[in-house]
Parts: structure tokens; sequence; C-alpha cells
């Protein structure tokens, strides 16, 4: 499934009813309906509920207009307040607001104190609130009166229901300049928005569903959308049934670069993590005085020691001699723990620059193109890059906060600048094509904010290489990640460990492989 951003959204409405002749009332009353039938899921049965619906003088007011006459008609005890300008109503919001008047239901206009009181005594015995104040137009921070509404509508302690994205929320960066709704549930309209996914507003969405209000599908999927959904229908169709006849040679040869004095944990599970999803033959390279630590500490994966100086791995003939072994290999992994040594950063460079096959770069290897970051557009191949948001603020010379305040267009600009997949690991995972496309996650959770994760997940992807493609390995290994670190969630919560990602990641492909034909793309 597609994301679409404000303007493409705006794009695809006008194209709706210029094309295809569906008005925009049309679609206004179909997702009032929706909205109105997520309501009765909320509670059971509106008969006889009381539900405060706030509305703005937009479009999203319109639908929530429309709402509000589908729950009435259902025996609802609906309370409608305008808080934006009646002088600014648009046409189609107007219409549905005076449907309303005509059917008896006052609409009251939140414009003296004793407006906001009455409001404040719907809240007080209302059983669900429909948040229709601003919607996916809003960039920056509510004015002040929208700033109390919004505010009171959170103080209430009752669940609500956003219409297309919580009021507040930016819809393209998930920014929340000052306050937003705190929606239990959102329900959003034609396609998801990056706001739903990306934080704070991710934290504002609540459960998010998507509802059909006709579009046609030729819109919804129009290749100019450049975002796309990363589930399980779409993991699975880039995952292929391994035949019968296959042997190790034909799932894969990896080659892992890394580790270091007091960072080998991170090596063995970058190795481990390979073959756990699923590749063939595993190499683990480390400087030649860990390799009899990591020969007796890992079983099924296979070490070479490499030269070293000073104790880090580099040196004279170091490039050679990497180049050399690496030619055996469909692919190389290169960073997890492997140290910072001028010497390390040195030979990392370099062999990029040499090495003409799929090449993952991670960790202490992205820590290598600090201040060389438009030496990553000249690798043979484009490189996997798995930053997480420190390191690619560290690549592309910005702060944290920076990348904040768009991470969909910084991400995809910077897999452009470096002609590279960009795996962006954050609260969604965003996965970045030169291109120009860019995945979001659906899988993951806060218990994976714990040390060694990444390296689970840049071998993940390097174990996938041979058998998706190295095109496809980044997203499919992306989504076997995140489904193993929901799985390992589930059981231990705050207390699961990388390796606890690592031992669910066969379940996770099982699941996948599983899926049912009917529920693939």
């Amino acid at each position: 499934m597609k994301l679409s951003l404000v303007q493409e959204m705006r794009e695809i409405d006008r194209r709706a009813g210029e094309e295809y002749g569906l008005p925009e009332l049309l679609l206004m009353e179909t997702a009032g309906g929706k909205v109105a039938e997520a309501a009765i899921a909320m509670l059971g049965t509106v008969k006889g509920r009381q539900i405060s619906i706030a509305a703005g003088s937009g479009n999203n007011g319109g639908d929530a207009f429309a709402a509000a006459r589908y729950l009435a008609n259902r025996g609802a005890a609906v309370k409608v307040f305008l808080a934006g300008n009646p002088e600014h109503i648009k046409h189609s919001p107007a219409v549905m607001r005076d449907v309303l008047t005509q059917m008896g239901i006052a609409v009251h206009t939140l414009t003296e104190k004793r407006d906001m009181d009455r409001l404040r005594l719907s809240l007080h015995f209302t059983d669900l609130i429909i948040d229709g104040l601003l919607g996916t137009g809003f960039a920056g921070a509510p004015r002040e009166k929208m700033r109390e509404v919004i505010s009171m509508l959170n103080a209430s302690g009752k669940p609500i229901l956003a219409i297309d994205i919580a009021s507040g929320v930016e819809a393209d960066t998930g920014k929340v300049a000052s306050v937003a709704i705190e929606a239990a549930r959102t329900v959003t309209l034609g396609l998801p928005k990056p706001g739903h996914y990306l934080s704070p507003g991710a934290d504002h969405t609540g459960k998010l569903s998507v509802s059909d209000i006709g579009i046609p599908y030729p819109l919804l999927t129009d290749d100019a959308i450049r975002q796309e959904l990363l589930d399980e229908r779409l993991a699975a169709t880039l995952l292929p049934a391994r035949i019968r006849a296959a042997h190790k040679g034909t799932c894969g040869r990896i080659l892992v670069v890394a580790g270091s004095r007091g960072m080998t944990g991170a090596a063995a599970m970058a190795s481990q993590a390979a073959l756990r999803a699923g590749c063939g033959i595993v190499t683990l390279a480390v400087p030649a005085s860990l390799q009899p630590l990591l020969a007796v500490k890992l079983t099924e994966v296979m070490t070479k020691p490499l030269l070293e100086t000073d104790g880090a791995l580099g040196g004279e003939g170091a490039l050679d001699e990497l180049l050399a072994l690496a030619a055996a290999y469909d692919g190389v992994l290169m960073g997890p723990g492997l140290g910072r040594a001028p010497q390390t950063m040195e030979l990392v460079r370099a062999f990029a620059m040499a090495y003409d096959k799929p090449l993952v770069l991670d960790a202490d290897a992205l820590y290598a193109f600090r201040d060389h970051g438009a030496e990553l557009a000249k690798c043979p191949q484009p490189p996997v890059i798995t930053p997480h948001l420190g390191e690619l603020a560290g690549l592309t010379g910005l702060t944290v906060p920076d990348l904040r305040e768009d991470l969909l267009g910084f991400v995809r600009e910077a897999a452009q600048e470096y002609r590279s997949i960009l795996v962006a690991k954050s609260e969604c995972t965003l996965v970045a094509y030169p291109d120009g496309r860019v995945y979001f996650t659906t899988v993951g959770n806060p218990g994976m904010a714990t040390a060694g994760a990444g390296d689970v997940l840049a071998g993940t992807i390097a174990g996938l290489i041979e058998q998706t493609g190295s095109d496809q390995a980044p997203l499919v290994g992306t989504f076997l990640h995140g489904r193993a670190g929901d799985l390992a969630y589930a059981k231990l919560c705050e207390g699961l460990m990388a390796t606890d990602i690592l031992q669910a990641l066969p379940e996770a492909r099982r699941q996948l492989e599983n899926l049912p034909a009917d529920e693939r793309m």
C-alpha cells in the first residue's frame, strides 16, 4: 500500500473529480460513513450513547459533519462543535453542516467563553470524541483557540477518534509543534500518511485503520507516489520459496568483516544472524589476534584471520588480502564492532571503492565515511548502508533534531546523493533507494532499543543477498528483523536482548513463508 504526501492526496482528489467525475461531496459523504463505522466499532453500539464531535472549517470538518449525521441516524446523541471560523467554511463542509441543522441538530460555534463551557460540559458526559478539527492540510502550530480546544479534548480522558490524522500532527513529517490530539484510533481516508508512522505523530495516532472511500484504484497506486508500506504482504512476495534441490552453495556465501578488541559480540551476532536468515555459508573475517576466540565461540560460522596493526584491522597488504578473500563470496558485510582505528577506516574506504559485488556497510564502517560521504556514490555497486539516526546525522553533517524536521525528505535525499540503499533505523525504519522510492516498516517495537539489535539487522540483510537479490534483501531483512523483534517482545517485553531477536528470526521467516496466497499482494 502506498503512503501519500499532502500534495499527492490533493492531486488524487483533484483527479478523482476531473478525470473520473467523482464530486468532492460524494467522497466526503463516504468518508463520513466510514468514520461512523469506526465509532460504532469503538463503542459496540452508538444507540443512546453521547458523542461529541469537534469540527474545523475545512474538509476534515465536513467529514465530521457527515459522520455526525450517520451517527444520529443510528440513535446516537451527537453534540457538534465548530471550532473554525464559520465565515471561512468551505462549500462542501457547509453543505454537510446545513444538512445537520435541517435535521434539528445544532452546530455550536466556539466563539465565546460560554461556548467553551458548553463544550467542557458535553465532554464530561460524552462516551466518545470525534476529532475533525484540522486534517492533513495542517502545518505549523495551531492557533490559540484551537490549542485550547485540543487541550480540552485531551484533558477529558475520553477516547478520541481522529479523522485522517490527529489534529496538530503534520501529515508529511509527523511533527507536533505545540499540542496535538491524543487519539485512541485514527481512521485515515484513501491512503495512510507518513505522519502516522513517524514520531511524534505516531504516538498521537493510536490504532490506525485505512478506509476505502471509493477513490479509483489507479489513482491510489500511481507510480508517481514514491512512498510505500513495507508489510508482510509485500515482504512475502520478495522472499522466494526454496527449491527442493537447494544446497548451501545456492543459498548464499557471505563474508562478514567485523570485530575488534572488546567488541567481538557484534561480529558474532551479525554472522549468526546471516545464518538464521537462511544463508548457506557465512565466514567471519577478524583481526588475527581475535580469530581463536571467535573460532571457539562460533560453531557454524567459519572464521578467517586478517592482518592487523597495533591490535586493529588494517595495515600494509591488508586491502589485497581482503579483496582476495572476498572474491569467493556473493557479498560482504562490513562494520559491526570493527573499531575506529585510522588504518581500519582507511581499509574500509579503500575496500568499498574496489569491491564490485553487493556490500553492506554498518556501524563502524559507516563512521569511516564521516567527512567522506561523497565517496559512497563512487562504489562500483550501490552499497546498503544501515545507519541509526545518530550515524546518519554524522554522515550528512546535520543533527538528529535537524533530521527529525523532515526525516522522509532527508533520507530520500541522502539515498540519492550517496547512490546507496539506505536503511535508516528509527521508531519506523525507512528503506530508501537512489531512485527515490522509500518504504516504511510496519513492524518493530520499543523493546528493540537494545545494544546489538543493529548488528542483527545488518547480518539479516547480508544473509538474504543471494536468496532474494541484493535490491530486495534490505526490504525482506528489515521486515524479518522487525517481526522477530515483535515475537521476542511478546514474551520478554522491554527485557529482550539482541540475541532474542536473533533466535526469533527462523519463526519470523516461517510465518512469512506460510502467509496464505490470498493475503499476498
